[in-house]
């Protein structure tokens, strides 16, 4: 069953249960307004009947003080004696009991009875006198005018009932086909994306409106645009994890080639090997580590860092990493105290010093500082190389992008992933990373850190 039928027979269901109660409810408000005012009719020429009724000193009615009562309506009235014994009727044909339940009751009773056909509104009165019970008034009217607006209020609810949820089923009918036409739509698209692989599809923005409706379409759409750029980032992925796998095990297959043609084992070509197992080693490790990044299994070990000490050893080892190449110095180090992962951190800043000496010709300058600002801490690593064109800016923390990219990689090169590692890694921190370039002055890389005082130990 199609969601506009189920959503059409439910609007419908409820507005037949709601006129039913409706309906209900005036059914038995004019049923009870109809009947009190015939009891109250009843009640009055009750009254009267009783003014003008005689008993003799035998505890007889006297027929003559009623030959002359004219009521205005067909009124039905008998009188009985204590002794069950009908003692005044009118109409005079009238001898069966209205109301036979009346007769011992002992106080006024309005009941409604079936007399020969005929239903009638009975009111039975005890009659007493001054020396006890004497009898029972019995007075009735028809209820041919009630039954009659009852069959016709029936008759016109159940109509009216009908008539309104017809006309509510088909309205709901054709208004959801016209709310629901987006969600055709988007089942259209998704439909198309799923047999023609296309990503690129959207819904058309005027279909999506400011109802519940149009914010399903305006988030299906978002979600299709991160789709198609997490499939692209996948397709990125693989073709640049397959291009940096051919080129050491091409290398490798080569030297092995080599020394099978020459039946000698060369040392050159077993370094050659060795070289580019470590490159393969490392490539791996740098995919796990993402892996495990962003799959939320990797976790930070958390604690106070020392993250002056930390540069220090940075600087020790970069001195060792640019040898004679370029110079590292410091230009400033304040002592700081942060909470961090310091390994990590440390991965950080070497990553970022290696980078900035790989890329500085000879004779050129790395500068490495730590400083407090407000409640943050600033690291910076600072080049003098041939800086990084704007259009690779953006790109600098994409995965496997290098600026290089356009140049013969050296077997020193990376593979993009260190920087993209670099970012996670301060991001997990709530800090960030900043990066400014100009084309032959150099590269500035700044680490924004949240500066965490330490607990003082008493």
């Amino acid at each position: 069953m199609s969601l506009r039928l189920r959503l059409t027979l439910l609007y419908t269901s409820i507005l037949g249960g709601v006129l039913l109660v409706f309906g209900i409810l005036v059914y038995t408000l004019i049923t009870v307004t109809l009947l009190d005012s015939i009891d109250s009719r009843l009640s009055t020429a009750s009254q009267q009947l009783i003014d003008r009724l005689r008993v003799t000193s035998a505890d007889q009615f006297d027929p003559r003080s009623v030959a002359s009562y004219q009521p205005t309506e067909n009124l039905l009235f008998q009188v009985w004696d204590l002794e069950g014994n009908l003692q005044l009727t009118r109409p005079v044909g009238l001898l069966n009991t209205l109301d036979e339940n009346g007769l011992g009751v002992g106080q006024s009773f309005y009941s409604s009875k079936t007399v020969s056909g005929d239903r009638i509104r009975v009111l039975s009165v005890p009659l007493k006198t001054s020396r006890g019970p004497v009898g029972v008034l019995q007075v009735g009217l028809s209820l041919a005018l009630v039954d009659v607006v009852q069959r016709t209020l029936i008759g016109v609810l159940v109509l009216l009932t009908i008539i309104l949820m017809l006309l509510v089923g088909l309205s709901t009918w054709f208004l959801t086909r016209q709310a629901l036409a987006p969600l055709a739509t988007v089942t259209e698209v998704a439909t198309r994306i799923t047999q023609a692989d296309d990503l690129s599809r959207r819904i058309p923005a005027s279909k999506a409106g400011g109802d519940e409706v149009g914010k399903l379409i305006r988030a299906f759409n978002e979600t299709l645009e991160r789709l198609e750029n997490l499939f692209n980032t996948q397709r990125r992925f693989t073709a640049d994890v397959s291009h940096e796998l051919r080129t050491p095990l091409t290398v490798i297959k080569g030297e092995v080639g080599l020394m099978r043609l020459t039946g000698s084992v060369d040392e050159e070509s077993i370094g050659n090997i060795e070289r580019e197992v470590d490159r393969l080693t490392r490539l791996v490790g740098d995919l796990l580590l993402l892996s495990q990044a962003e799959s939320g299994r990797l976790m930070l070990d958390m604690a106070e860092v020392d993250l002056d000490t930390v540069l220090l050893e940075v600087y020790q080892q970069a001195r060792t990493l640019a040898g004679d190449k370029v110079t590292v110095s410091l230009s400033e180090i304040d002592q700081v105290h942060i909470i961090g992962d310091r390994d990590r951190l440390k991965q950080v800043l070497l990553n970022l010093a290696a980078n900035a000496i790989q890329y500085s010709p000879a004779g050129k300058s790395v500068t490495l500082g730590l400083q407090r600002a407000d409640d943050r801490v600033k690291l910076f690593v600072q080049d003098t190389g041939p800086g990084i064109s704007p259009k690779d800016l953006p790109h600098i923390f994409d995965r496997f992008f290098r600026a290089e990219r356009s140049r013969k990689r050296s077997s020193s090169s990376g593979f993009g992933l260190g920087l993209s590692i670099a970012d996670w890694i301060v991001k997990k921190h709530n800090g960030r990373i900043e990066v400014s370039s100009e084309e032959g002055q150099g590269t500035l890389f700044t680490v924004w850190l949240p500066l965490t005082q330490p607990e003082v130990k008493k």
